[in-house]
């Protein structure tokens, strides 16, 4: 099983496959616009900038499981995104990212690269480094800010 093998929600509701991203590297993050993480959505925008060209797509996926930081629904999170931090890479539908209604890509994420204590994400801004053949290689804490995962991207792509 790869991260090909699943379909996510755009904003606007309609489904597609990951597969769309083959041959690419993927960065996968919960996202929230309430959050003190929510600058890194600046970072973000400028990894995908940046490496856009070479192969990187960064895809956000809302969720308000961490202290109600994304109360909107999917379009305000994703127009928040957009007009506050000029985000341009693809936003998702609002999903959860643990408990008993995690969304199966998170399933999925969270059993392929476990973190600190078990495989539950613990808050917003959790990442994920995806290489071009859909294997999970890394899982980033929230507190990494977006500049340091560049190393780790430029060796995969």
């Amino acid at each position: 099983m790869t991260i090909y093998d699943f379909e996510v929600a755009k904003t606007n509701g309609e489904l597609y496959s990951l597969s769309d991203y083959k041959d690419k590297v993927i960065l996968i993050v919960n996202t929230a616009s309430e959050c003190g993480f929510t600058p890194q959505f600046e970072g973000l925008e400028s990894l995908y900038q940046d490496y856009k060209d070479s192969g990187l797509v960064v895809l956000g996926f809302p969720c308000n499981q961490f202290g109600n930081q994304e109360p909107g629904d999917s379009y305000e999170a994703y127009q928040n995104c957009k007009l506050n931090y000029g985000v341009t890479f693809p936003m998702h539908e609002k999903i959860n990212v643990k408990g008993s209604e995690q969304h199966p890509l998170y399933d999925y994420l969270t059993s392929a690269k476990k973190g600190i204590l078990n495989g539950a994400i613990k808050w917003n801004f959790t990442k994920f480094l995806v290489n071009k053949d859909g294997e999970v290689v890394q899982r980033f804490a929230p507190q990494k800010s977006p500049d340091q995962l560049r190393s780790a991207i430029e060796e995969l792509l």
